[in-house]
């Protein structure tokens, strides 16, 4: 069975930091890109950030690029988001999500399988 496991959420500060990670298991995802997604309450689920199978493509929403770095360790099955310049906007939970292809992309529908996300509050 595919279960992917974020870690790393908590309270951070306005302009403070936070590393997410999400452990895949089950199978191997070395071959498949990978995803953040964020839903704030509210709010449906949007696109934050992915990176292509090999970790040399990466694509970033525009509210996050410049502050938000995915990264992934394919030995590891893991794949990270680090946040730097965090602004109480980016509170939501956070997924992490395998894609169906190798190629990053921000169409949620090209996902097939979820974590149970992680809560990242910023306050001011």
């Amino acid at each position: 069975q595919v279960q992917l496991v974020e870690s790393g959420g908590g309270l951070a500060q306005a302009g403070g930091s936070l590393r997410l990670s999400c452990a895949a298991s089950g199978r191997t995802f070395r071959n498949y890109a990978m995803g953040w997604f964020r839903q704030a309450p509210g709010k449906e689920r949007e696109f934050v950030a992915a990176i292509n199978w090999s970790g040399g493509y990466t694509g970033y929403a525009d509210s996050v690029k410049g502050r938000f770095t995915i990264s992934r360790d394919n030995a590891k099955n893991t794949v990270y988001l680090q946040m730097n310049s965090l602004k109480p906007e980016d509170t939501a939970v956070y997924y992490c999500a395998v894609s169906g292809v190798p190629i990053p992309t921000r169409n949620i529908m090209a996902y097939d399988y979820w974590g149970q996300g992680t809560q990242v509050t910023v306050s001011s």
